[in-house]
């Protein structure tokens, strides 16, 4: 079998926050990336991340970096209601792309920017990192193997600390496009519906709470539902992201269940088994003024830094992605119609609890702006 001829990778970055910088410093030391520059509007953020990844080419106008000869392949990491630019300018290139999720914070611009993407037959994925847990690989490919029959109920339980919330709700004057179920329990459902890979979800109902956000910054707190299958199949979820700040993991806890005809496997991701305490204040994950005495370490999403370096699902994710652009390898990353979809789903169910009544899948953008 003849080698294959790996093909060298220009990167632009769009936007150099802490996914930004991180996706840079892995790509920085890939064998295949000759090239690296970054866009930022944040002049000294971005002086300083190009410093320490030592880019090629710094700008506060990604247009002017996705404009470069060199550049032939693009992270977009800005914040979450800034991506369609960028995604746009991109696609108008031909570029490949790995973009932080959600495509958009709307059905209607999400849409667009799909559209704009098929269309071009551009290779886009998308930022589900949690894919990319070797827990969860096992038991996609256990479900994909027939291990557990036919799936008929599924359970995910996600909880988090408010930091992730109240940093949300403070950079948007658009509460309403943001909620639990759009930004944080997007992944918890990217998990599920990718292990439930074929099946057709019809139908979304939930409720939500806005006791402890709702009044400051016209947020939810935490929203339950139960999407049903077009073969039966139930996917009972929920999600808070409003607990205390002093809760112990820096993100995400979650558990899942998924019981079938021929058995059951239990997916316990909460990191209460590497537990922290200590009288030196911890700094949190996302607002280095708090601070906590105890952790449940392990439980950052993209990963944990150790010896001067990331490691964990950001890690491999980014490293795959560089993979499939140099060699053509395939990847288990999310495609841009799944990351629709996931936005679909979780509009839906907002939209549900908004309602108070059952919603039919799919929904559209007219439905969502009713």
């Amino acid at each position: 079998m003849p080698k294959r001829t790996a093909k060298p990778i220009g990167l632009a970055i769009v936007g150099a926050g802490r996914i930004g910088l991180t996706r840079a410093e892995i790509a920085a030391k890939h064998p295949n990336v000759e090239w690296i520059g970054l866009a930022e509007i944040q002049t000294d953020r971005g002086n300083e991340v190009a410093e320490r990844v030592r880019a090629d080419f710094c700008t506060t106008d990604y247009r002017q970096l996705l404009a470069r000869p060199e550049v032939t392949a693009a992270v977009i990491a800005t914040d979450e209601h800034l991506h369609v630019g960028p995604i746009l300018a991109a696609v108008e290139r031909r570029l490949s792309l790995m973009i932080e999720k959600p495509l958009a914070t709307n059905l209607r611009e999400s849409a667009r920017v799909l559209q704009a993407i098929q269309q071009s037959g551009v290779d886009a994925v998308v930022g589900y990192t949690q894919r990319f847990r070797r827990r969860f690989l096992v038991a996609k490919e256990k479900i994909r193997t027939g291990q557990l029959g036919d799936v008929t109920l599924v359970t995910s339980r996600a909880f988090m600390n408010r930091l992730v919330a109240l940093d949300n709700y403070r950079r948007t004057d658009r509460p309403e496009t943001i909620s639990p179920m759009v930004i944080s329990g997007t992944h918890a459902l990217d998990l599920v519906m990718w292990l439930l890979e074929g099946k057709k979800p019809v139908e979304a109902y939930a409720r939500s709470i806005d006791k402890v956000l709702g009044p400051k910054y016209l947020g939810i707190d935490a929203t339950a539902g139960v999407i049903t299958m077009s073969d039966g199949t139930i996917y009972d979820l929920n999600i808070s992201w409003a607990l205390p700040i002093m809760w112990p993991g820096s993100v995400y806890s979650l558990e899942i269940g998924i019981v079938g005809t021929e058995g059951v496997l239990t997916i316990d991701d909460t990191h209460r088994d590497v537990v922290l305490a200590t009288s030196i204040a911890q700094p949190a994950s996302y607002t280095p003024e708090t601070t906590r005495h105890v952790d449940f370490l392990t439980s950052y999403p993209p990963g944990d830094v150790a010896l001067g370096e990331l490691w964990g699902p950001m890690r491999e994710e980014t490293n795959s992605w560089l993979a499939r652009l140099a060699l053509g390898h395939a990847t288990p990353h999310a495609t841009a119609a799944e990351a629709h979809n996931r936005l679909m789903l979780t509009k839906a169910l907002d939209l549900s609890a908004r309602r108070k009544c059952s919603i039919s899948l799919p929904i559209t953008p007219e439905d969502e702006e009713r």
